[in-house]
C-alpha cells in the first residue's frame, strides 16, 4: 500500500509539504496553514499548491535540505489508499498516527491554489 508524509519545512518560509506515494516518485502539494488545524477544526479547507513530484527517500526523511533549502521534520506519516484521482481532484484514505480519514484535495480552474480538506474517520 502506498506511504504518505507530512513534513513541516522551514524554507523558504514554514510550510507543509504533503507528499503521497504514486509509483516512482511521490506526488507532492505544499500546504500554506498547518495541518493541525484540522484536528480541532476538520471543516477548514487550507490552502495547498501543487509542486514537482518529489524522490520517494523523502517519505523517510527528516533532516537538513541540500543547497540551504532548510530542513524538515515529520509532523505526520502512514499508509495512503488512493480512492479516486482526475486532474482536478484527488481522494485519498489515510492511516497515520495523527490524521486518520479522508483527504480531499481540489483545484479551482479560477484560482492558482488547490484546496485540502480532511475528514476524520467515524471511530466504530
Amino acid at each position: 500500500m502506498p506511504r504518505f508524509v507530512l513534513l513541516t519545512h522551514d524554507h523558504p518560509f514554514v510550510h507543509w509539504d504533503l507528499l503521497i506515494q504514486a509509483g516512482e516518485t511521490a506526488r507532492t502539494w505544499r500546504l500554506l496553514e498547518s495541518p493541525a488545524r484540522w484536528l480541532s477544526d476538520p471543516a477548514i479547507e487550507l490552502a495547498a499548491e501543487s509542486i514537482a513530484a518529489h524522490r520517494l527517500m523523502y517519505l523517510d526523511y527528516e533532516g537538513p535540505i541540500s543547497r540551504e533549502r532548510g530542513r524538515v521534520v515529520r509532523w505526520d506519516h502512514g499508509l495512503a489508499e488512493w480512492i479516486s484521482e482526475s486532474e482536478f481532484s484527488v481522494r485519498l484514505r489515510l492511516n497515520g498516527e495523527r490524521l486518520v480519514g479522508e483527504l480531499t484535495i481540489d483545484r479551482d480552474m479560477l484560482r492558482p491554489l488547490w484546496s485540502a480538506r480532511f475528514f476524520p474517520a467515524v471511530p466504530a
